[in-house]
């Protein structure tokens, strides 16, 4: 499990985070910390799916309606996959656009770039245009991928009220289970193994793509 993380892009979290802390108000700091902390004590972390551990597979539909199956990916070369909470998350659109910027030395490492959302495919359209991504957007509704692979937790009362509040969180996913998925980035090799695995209860920490790219240099 990977818990530290300094470089490019948590440079570029890291502005974001300043604007936060300077804009929201003591109660809203309390009720988000609250919830990072509720993550870290609920066994998430601990049972999600590490390093060393097969893959389960999976179908799910992309931005466009077309069905793509992981292991048919895996034929072709490694698979980068990654959580992303939603086109409403401003660290998740951070951490998309960087990905984007990158994507050629993913590609040059020989790996396939997944996003997997638990927003509706219309949402997940919108976000993918937004930043005119070229790597594949999956709608994991209902979380049903996140959850065999370890990595969904429930929110806190307080933090869920306020999504629900601020942008319908309800509405985007399609259910009300106050679910999300951790911000986790797997890399998995061709025998569908998990090779590299960041897995954190803070949602504005993200893998680097250097660490990525330095695992995938690994299997070449």
């Amino acid at each position: 499990m990977n818990t530290t993380n300094k470089g490019e892009l948590d440079a570029l979290l890291a502005v974001k985070r300043h604007e936060a802390a300077a804009k929201f108000t003591k109660e809203k700091k309390q009720i988000y910390a609250e919830g990072i902390s509720s993550v870290s004590g609920s066994g998430v972390l601990e049972n999600a799916l590490n390093k060393g551990q097969k893959t389960p597979n999976f179908t799910l539909k992309n931005a466009l309606g077309k069905w793509v199956l992981l292991y048919d990916e895996l034929k072709n070369g490694p698979v980068v996959l990654t959580w992303y909470r939603g086109g409403w998350c401003p660290y998740c659109n951070i951490t998309l656009h960087y990905l984007q910027e990158k994507l050629p030395q993913i590609q040059k490492a020989g790996a396939t770039l997944i996003a997997l959302t638990p927003e509706l495919p219309d949402n997940s359209l919108s976000t993918s245009e937004k930043n005119n991504l070229e790597f594949t957007v999956l709608s994991d509704v209902g979380n049903v991928v996140g959850k065999k692979f370890g990595v969904v937790y429930t929110l806190t009362d307080d933090v869920a009220s306020m999504y629900e509040a601020g942008f319908g969180l309800s509405e985007v996913n399609g259910d009300h289970h106050n679910e999300l998925p951790l911000a986790a980035t797997y890399v998995i090799d061709t025998n569908a193994v998990v090779q590299f695995a960041f897995l954190n209860a803070d949602y504005t920490e993200r893998a680097e793509v250097s660490e990525i790219v330095s695992v995938l240099n690994t299997l070449a």
